[in-house]
């Protein structure tokens, strides 16, 4: 027991110590545990040693990233005060490119177009122009200035004239045509007087309609002026038979003691009446000018029982019934006309149509006009003194073609003797000098095409394309030569009835600004349905013709 002491006594326990005591509670003896607690102790003793490693560890690594994050907040801290700060640029936000497949479409479509209007107007467009037969329609209706040998006759005395003679009623000389009042009181006593009833003959009712229907077929509202003159004709007509019916009344109040002064006069030649002037009496054609059709035309009208003065005109007379009308004119259409002599009028006033006679005038003004000359009809017309006037003249029938196709093109005459006819396509040929290459002289058959034949001097037209100038010609069948060196000129149009512009020869009848009639049926022309370039500048000489490219004209 006391060596049990002694052992206990020699092993100082620590309070830290765990005591090992078994279940009942007693303390257990280190040499005296069992094989199954000391490997309890062993795996406790492992698991604390890990536990504390791991600890130990995490310690470790703790404290290395909290010595990197220092260092890294240090090096940022050094790094910021070192660099200056940072300017931030704005920019402007890009919106993505929507592409839509229809915009895409569009766009392909319209760089189409563009580059179809470019070459558009790049290329020369070609138009063809169906030729037809046809006739021009010439403007043949003038108007003219009418001169007639006119005599205006004077009044001998003052005072109030009173008229008897009906205007355009042709007067014998020593006739009656007015009586003047110097006194003023010969119509206040004829006012006093009865006269009866007054009757018109049935010449003097066909007078009356005749003047009222050509007033009505001839009236143009343009010239209202007309009517007036219509209406101091009417007047005047009246008076007449009125005052005719008063000529035995003056006798009676002259036999009867009255004082007045009465004055006749008489016609002193033979001719027709008329009451106006209007200063053109002594016009002749050569005097006609520009300026007469120009001018404001003013005519002054004579009235019966008006107040007049000695020296004024109380009326005049047309003493021939030859006169004439002088229109401005072309100078070519003036000269067809005057070649032909006479020329068939038509007056538009009352449709009387006569013939006359025609005289191309070249007056002072530099301008042309044509004189037209008759030698019936003057009474109807003894009122005016400007008509229209329709000529009545055979329009030249024909191939109507555009001016703008016709063309000159420059050819080599070419004898009769020295062309072959009947070639191979039907045309025809020449015979043509050649050297050879040892210098030998040769000959060679050469097809042409010839464009016009002349049949005064003989000649054929042919191409210059195909001939040089210098050339030499066999004559067939003889060793006469020919020399190549005349040239004419041909007035055509170019046919592309072939495909290509084709030079046909053509023959002027007529034409204007516009179109022109050629002669059919030529040899070497045109006929109808042929196809022609509408402009003659667009091609050349044949030039290669897309007929379906090719645009319809005219």
């Amino acid at each position: 027991m006391a060596n049990r002491r002694k052992r206990n006594q020699s092993v100082p326990r620590s309070r830290n110590a765990p005591r090992n005591r078994s279940a009942g509670g007693r303390e257990r003896v280190p040499g005296s545990r069992s094989a199954a607690g000391r490997e309890r102790v062993s795996r406790s003793r492992s698991t604390t040693g890990k536990e504390r490693a791991s600890r130990s560890g995490n310690a470790a690594r703790r404290e290395s990233a909290s010595r990197s994050r220092s260092a890294s907040q240090n090096g940022k801290s050094s790094r910021n005060r070192r660099r200056p700060p940072k300017v931030t640029k704005i920019r402007k936000y890009r919106k993505p490119l929507n592409l839509n497949i229809g915009m895409l479409i569009f766009g392909v479509i319209f760089f189409y177009v563009v580059v179809c209007i470019i070459l558009y107007f790049q290329t020369s467009h070609i138009v063809r122009y169906e030729v037809q037969e046809g006739s021009l329609a010439t403007d043949t209706v003038y108007r003219g200035v009418a001169l007639r040998d006119e005599i205006v006759v004077n009044a001998e005395t003052a005072g109030y004239v009173n008229y008897y003679a009906r205007e355009g009623e042709r007067v014998a000389k020593n006739n009656l045509v007015y009586i003047v009042d110097e006194t003023g009181h010969l119509n206040e006593e004829m006012e006093n007087l009865s006269f009866g009833e007054n009757t018109l003959s049935d010449k003097e009712l066909s007078d009356f309609r005749h003047e009222i229907v050509n007033f009505v077929h001839s009236f143009d509202a343009s010239q209202y002026g007309s009517t007036y003159d219509f209406k101091y004709s009417m007047k005047n007509t009246v008076l007449k038979l009125a005052n005719t019916n008063m000529l035995q009344s003056i006798d009676d109040l002259s036999g009867s003691g009255q004082r007045n002064i009465v004055n006749y006069f008489r016609a002193p030649d033979t001719g027709i009446v008329a009451y106006w002037t209007d200063g053109y009496e002594s016009l002749t054609a050569q005097d006609v000018t520009e300026d007469i059709f120009d001018s404001e035309y003013e005519k002054k009208l004579m009235m019966g029982n008006s107040l007049v003065a000695a020296g004024d005109a109380v009326y005049k007379l047309s003493t021939s019934e030859n006169w004439s009308v002088v229109i401005p004119i072309e100078a070519t259409r003036g000269a067809q006309l005057q070649e032909e002599g006479f020329v068939k009028v038509r007056f538009l006033k009352n449709q009387y149509e006569s013939w006359g006679e025609t005289k191309l005038l070249t007056n002072g003004d530099g301008n042309t006009y044509l004189q037209l000359t008759f030698t019936n009809s003057m009474v109807s017309f003894v009122t005016d003194r400007f008509l229209d006037v329709e000529l009545i003249v055979e329009d030249e029938t024909g191939l109507k073609i555009p001016v703008s196709s016709i063309v000159e093109k420059e050819f080599f005459l070419i004898p009769e003797d020295f062309v072959i006819p009947g070639g191979n396509n039907g045309g025809e040929s020449v015979i043509r000098q050649t050297v050879l290459e040892d210098g030998t002289l040769s000959s060679e058959v050469l097809e042409t095409e010839v464009y016009y034949f002349d049949n005064e001097s003989k000649e054929y037209f042919v191409d210059s394309s195909i001939l040089n100038a210098g050339d030499t010609l066999y004559k067939l069948d003889s060793q006469e030569t020919f020399t190549v060196s005349k040239r004419a000129t041909l007035t055509g149009v170019y046919n592309i009835n072939k495909g290509y512009a084709d030079f046909k020869q053509i023959t002027i009848l007529d034409e204007n600004d516009e179109y022109a009639i050629v002669e059919p049926n030529m040899k070497y022309g045109l006929s109808v349905y042929d196809y022609i370039v509408l402009n003659a500048e667009s091609v050349k000489d044949d030039q290669f013709i897309n007929q379906k490219n090719a645009q319809n004209g005219g």
